[in-house]
């Protein structure tokens, strides 16, 4: 299309049609493939013509000048066939231009030519006598006809057709003025409107054509555009979908993609299904001790092991957190279950680059096999399972069976009759005391909830909080239990009981999905009672996720309230975790003081907590004081405060402050047998 030999020449180059700026220089292109479309139309048409006046001309005797004239214009027609071929018969018609300089060239040359051509039309008048032969009409016609084509057909670049007509009409116009006369005169003048009719038409006809061609180019790159945009949108909403759908530290599904993906893997493999819920053992004190960009390492390094071990069939995502979630088909894995978990556990616990063997990493399954495809139901029994791996001392897999089953319906029936429960004040708040001066005197209550189901009797305390936390009861909950641990705080003030403060439980979930914070320091603020009358237990899990409870632990640490970790013992709390977060006191886990008297393990382990908590200075509670053996063995440590069933029971509200008002009027002394008992 284009003579891409003229590539070198200047872009800025300028010529006689004017510099072709890049903003229209595709225009000039489809001008330029326009213009020589014409010409490869014209050309044969102009030989024709050629050879057919010359031989009107040889027939009336002017051999001599048909002769030159046939010379002339065969001579500058092969000309312009040889430009033709050079420039787009040997090319491609799809070939794009190379420069615009390239295609003002080849509209200069192509000028010229055509020119040169018109020059050789202007000859005609001497081929009769300056139209005074009989062949005049002849060759006049013929003038008028070729100057009219080569407008209508080469309107697309105004020059190059007035560059042909021009020479003709004005020889022709001569002429006649030459030859004189009144009707030579007349037709002389038509002859000049006839010319500025064709000029004016040629440029319509330019300006119309770049106007098309123009908005031509602005479709097609406003096509473009919108298939650009169109092709982002997909590739973008693509991406939208994989992030929506996938963990961004990981890479594996998260927990929306993973359940997606479980239907419809469940629709199309065969039952029984296994799901295993996984959860990280330690990983909150990898992030405690080594930072939270260690910990987003290890989880990445988590992942990968995870993949290694597991078919490439099998659905893993991350759960949330440090849990993963693992769905097969059982019968289709290679490996069993049970076997494969255990795979997944040794592999979790090698050591791992970042920091050997300072710091273990370990992993608890739940694992639930089951023919039901309700994924409700399998999570909320592998969830279960789960929680029996972690009670059972971590690091091992449990499969959920019988055993769990009526755990599972009573969390369930406890859902199901909790709301009611509240709103009918069923649910209430009791109280433990809490003995100093080695269990002779009432230093504190902890208060506990307490449930009498009409059907399952008792509820213990730790079912009815996870079900409540699970179910979105946990506010209403904890409500009750602030507004009583209030009330009970005032009635001690009252009856002149200020050294006696109160002890409220959190859950991990509380903490974690509540603004404990506010909600406390609001409930005080509105009572008017003092923050160092309350003491806020957590369990040593809880404490342990810094980045979701340190600022709302050092705000209550902060306004006064005391901090104690409950459970000591059997979770990983650091010793730099006990200042950070300004902890007042340890509670000694019941599993380490009940039965005391009988191991000597516990024994080390409590001396060694005692101990601690006089270095840090953080008093320390031995729970689970049951028997008098126990009380002894503890007094023998020099261990001063204590709680237990042998010292005192959990009561309700009026009775516990009955025992507190009793024991501080006839400060009671405990029996020979080391319990508390109101007088009377």
């Amino acid at each position: 299309m284009v003579d891409t030999t003229l590539s070198g020449e200047s872009p800025g180059a300028s010529s006689a049609f004017g510099e072709a700026s890049c903003s229209d220089w595709r225009v000039r292109v489809d001008q330029l493939v326009e213009a020589q479309r014409s010409v490869a139309i014209a050309l044969p048409i102009n030989v024709l013509l050629t050879l057919l006046c010359a031989a009107v001309a040889w027939h009336a005797g002017a051999t001599r000048m048909a002769l030159l004239w046939l010379a002339a214009s065969l001579s500058v027609n092969i000309a312009r066939g040889v430009l033709q071929w050079r420039t787009r018969g040997r090319r491609s018609a799809a070939t794009p231009p190379v420069t615009p300089a390239a295609v003002e060239r080849q509209l200069r040359a192509l000028w010229v030519v055509t020119l040169a051509s018109g020059c050789a039309w202007a000859t005609l008048p001497w081929l009769c006598a300056l139209y005074t032969t009989q062949q005049s009409l002849f060759f006049l016609a013929v003038g008028c006809g070729i100057t009219a084509g080569a407008v209508s057909h080469g309107g697309a670049c105004a020059r190059v057709p007035i560059a042909f007509i021009t020479p003709p009409i004005v020889s022709t116009a001569i002429a006649l003025l030459a030859v004189g006369g009144f009707d030579r005169t007349m037709l002389a003048a038509t002859m000049v409107l006839y010319w500025a009719a064709l000029v004016a038409t040629a440029r319509q006809a330019e300006a119309t054509f770049r106007r098309a061609s123009a908005l031509t180019h602005c479709m097609a790159t406003l096509n473009s555009s919108l298939e650009s945009a169109n092709a982002s949108a997909q590739s973008t909403a693509s991406e939208m979908r994989h992030r929506a759908d996938h963990d961004h530290l990981t890479g594996l599904l998260n927990r929306a993609g993973f359940l997606r993906a479980a239907a419809a893997q469940m629709e199309r493999a065969k039952p029984p299904f296994c799901l295993m819920l996984l959860d990280l053992d330690g990983f909150k004190a990898i992030n405690d001790v080594f930072g939270h960009k260690i910990g987003d390492e290890v989880l990445v390094e988590v992942a990968q092991r995870l993949c290694r071990e597991l078919p490439e069939d099998v659905l893993i995502s991350r759960w949330g957190g440090d849990e993963f979630a693992v769905l097969l088909a059982a019968d289709a894995a290679l490996t069993p279950p049970l076997d494969l978990a255990d795979r997944l556990i040794g592999a979790v616990a090698a050591p791992y680059p970042t920091f050997g063997t300072v710091a273990r990493v370990g992993l608890s399954v739940g694992l639930h096999l089951t023919h039901d495809s309700e994924m409700p139901e399998m999570l909320s029994c592998a969830d279960l399972a789960l929680y029996a791996a972690k009670a059972a001392g971590r690091n091992r897999c449990h499969v959920f069976g019988d055993d769990l089953r009526s755990t599972l319906d009573l969390r369930r029936d406890i859902e199901r009759d909790l709301p009611a429960a509240l709103i009918r004040a069923e649910v209430d708040v009791w109280f433990q005391p809490m003995f100093g001066d080695g269990g002779t005197r009432v230093f504190g209550l902890e208060a506990l909830v307490r449930w009498q189901h009409p059907t399952l009797g008792w509820i213990m305390p730790a079912d009815l909080m996870a079900t409540a936390a699970k179910a979105g009861f946990a506010r209403p909950l904890m409500d009750l239990i602030l507004d009583r641990v209030c009330t009970m705080i005032a009635a001690l003030r009252e009856r002149g009981v200020d050294h006696v403060t109160v002890a409220m439980n959190v859950s991990p979930r509380e903490m974690s999905q509540l603004p404990v914070d506010r909600m406390i320091l609001s409930a005080l603020a509105e009572r008017s009672l003092p923050p160092t009358a309350l003491e806020i237990e957590i369990t040593e899990e809880t404490a342990l996720d810094t980045a979701d409870c340190a600022r709302k632990l050092m705000a209550l640490s902060n306004a006064g309230i005391r901090i104690a970790i409950d459970d000591f013992g059997i979770g990983y709390s650091s010793l730099s975790l006990l200042r950070t977060l300004k902890v007042d006191s340890l509670k000694i886990d019941r599993c380490f003081v009940s039965g005391l008297a009988d191991s000597a393990g516990d024994q080390v382990l409590v001396k060694a907590v005692l101990n601690l908590g006089q270095s840090l200075r953080i008093d320390v509670t031995a729970e689970g004081v049951e028997s008098i053996d126990d009380l002894r063995m503890l007094r023998t440590f020099g261990c001063q405060m204590m709680q237990g069933y042998h010292l005192a029971r959990p009561m309700p509200m009026a009775q516990c402050l009955a025992f507190v008002a009793d024991s501080q009027a006839r400060s009671l002394a405990p029996g020979d047998d080391g319990v508390h008992r109101l007088a009377g």
